[in-house]
C-alpha cells in the first residue's frame, strides 16, 4: 500500500512538471491530455498527503510517549493518538475508494447500435421494445438522442438500430448494456399460443473525437447509393445513403436516414470512429477480463446478459443474479436498481483487486 502512495504522489509531481514544460504547452493535445490527468489525479494526491501527514503525527505521538512525559502530557498524546488513529483509517478507507481505477469514458455521451438476433420477425420486434426502453430512459435523464442508423422490418421494429445518447455520463450508466438480452413471450406471429425465445444484441460505444482516434481519410472507401426501406422500396429519389468502409481493419458503416448525401457520411464517419475506439479497447481490456470473476463493463457480447420473461412479468440480470417482478416498468425505461446493481458489483470487484 505505501508504495502504491508513493507512485501516487511522484506521478501527480511529474504531472505538474509536465505542465510547466514549454514543449508540452506548445503541444496543445499533449497539453490537454497532462491537464486532464493531472485535474483528475488531484483530489486523491490531497487525501494521500492528508494520509501521510496524519501517520507522520502518529509517529511522532508514539515517540513523544517513548520517553518519559508528565502525567498530563501522557494523557494528552494519548488522547491525540486515539484521534489521530480514528483519522488515518478514515482517511485509509477514503483513499482506497478512490484509487478504484476510473474509466476515462465515464463522463461521454455514446452510440448505442441495436440488432435484431435469432428469432426471426419476432426478434426484430424485440431490437424496437429495448430501442424504446433505452430512449425513455435517457428521457428521464435528461439525455438527447438522435437515431444514427436504422433498417426497419417489415413487421415492426429493427433489424438494426443506431443511436446517439448525448448526455453527461451516458456511459457511466448504459456501459453495462452490451451484452445479449434475450426475451421470452407469446409473438404476435404466434397463433398457438406458445412462449417463444428471441434476442437482440446491445452495443454501447463512447463517443470520441478526432483527438482520440485520429482517421486517415486515405484509408476510407466511400460509397454512394440510393436509400431504401423495408422490402427494398425507395426512401429518397438521390442518391445521398453512404457507405464508409475503413480499408484497413475492414469495419464497414452504412448510413441513409438524412436527406442530405454529407450528414450521412458526417454521421457514418462518427460510427466508425467510435467503432474503432471501441476495437481498440477490447483489445486492451482482454487480458483484464479473463482475470476477471465478473465480466461487467468488458465488452463481452457473446455473453447473455438479461433475460425478459413476458409471462411471469419478470426481468433477470445473469451477471449479478438479480430477478425483479416490475418487467411493465422496466420496458418503460425504470432500469436504475438494475444498473445500481451492476455498477456496484463492478467496484466491488475492483475494490478487491486494489486492497
Amino acid at each position: 500500500m505505501k508504495n502504491k502512495l508513493d507512485d501516487i504522489l511522484n506521478r501527480y509531481q511529474e504531472l505538474n512538471e509536465k505542465l510547466s514544460d514549454p514543449d508540452v504547452i506548445k503541444n496543445q493535445k499533449k497539453y490537454s491530455v497532462y491537464a486532464k490527468q493531472h485535474a483528475d489525479l488531484a483530489p486523491l494526491a490531497a487525501k494521500v498527503k492528508e494520509l501521510k501527514n496524519t501517520e507522520a503525527g502518529i509517529a511522532d505521538a508514539n515517540e513523544l510517549l517513548a520517553e518519559e512525559a508528565e502525567p498530563e502530557m501522557e494523557a494528552y498524546l494519548k488522547d491525540e493518538l486515539s484521534q489521530l488513529r480514528a483519522t488515518r483509517a478514515k482517511l485509509t478507507e477514503t483513499v482506497k475508494a478512490m484509487m478504484l481505477p476510473k474509466d476515462p469514458n465515464d463522463d461521454k455521451s455514446i452510440i448505442m447500435e441495436i440488432r435484431a438476433g435469432a428469432g426471426g420477425q419476432e426478434a426484430s420486434i424485440f431490437a424496437g421494445d429495448l430501442y424504446r426502453l433505452y430512449t425513455k430512459y435517457a428521457e428521464s435523464q435528461g439525455w438527447k438522442t438522435d437515431i444514427m442508423s436504422s433498417s426497419s422490418s417489415d413487421m415492426g421494429g429493427f433489424k438494426e438500430i443506431i443511436i446517439e445518447i448525448n448526455g453527461r455520463g451516458a456511459y457511466s450508466r448504459l456501459k453495462f448494456e452490451s451484452g445479449v438480452h434475450r426475451v421470452q413471450r407469446v409473438p404476435v406471429t404466434e397463433s398457438g399460443g406458445r412462449i417463444h425465445t428471441s434476442t437482440a444484441t446491445v452495443a454501447v460505444l463512447p463517443q470520441v473525437d478526432d483527438i482520440e482516434v485520429e482517421i486517415d481519410h486515405g484509408d476510407l472507401r466511400i460509397d454512394i447509393f440510393r436509400s431504401s426501406g423495408p422490402g427494398g422500396q425507395s426512401v429518397n429519389t438521390t442518391d445521398s445513403a453512404v457507405r464508409v468502409i475503413h480499408i484497413p481493419t475492414g469495419l464497414v458503416v452504412s448510413c441513409q436516414d438524412e436527406k442530405s448525401q454529407l450528414q450521412n457520411k458526417e454521421k457514418a464517419i462518427r460510427i466508425l470512429r467510435a467503432r474503432l475506439y471501441d476495437k481498440l479497447l477490447e483489445e486492451q481490456q482482454s487480458d483484464v477480463a479473463s482475470k476477471r470473476r465478473l465480466q461487467i463493463g468488458t465488452g463481452d457480447r457473446s455473453e447473455r446478459i438479461r433475460t425478459y420473461n413476458y409471462p411471469q412479468g419478470r426481468i433477470t440480470d445473469h451477471r449479478i443474479g438479480l430477478t425483479l417482478y416490475h418487467l411493465d416498468d422496466a420496458l418503460q425505461g425504470k432500469i436504475d436498481e438494475i444498473i445500481d446493481g451492476l455498477a456496484a458489483a463492478d467496484r466491488a470487484e475492483k475494490l478487491r483487486e486494489v486492497i
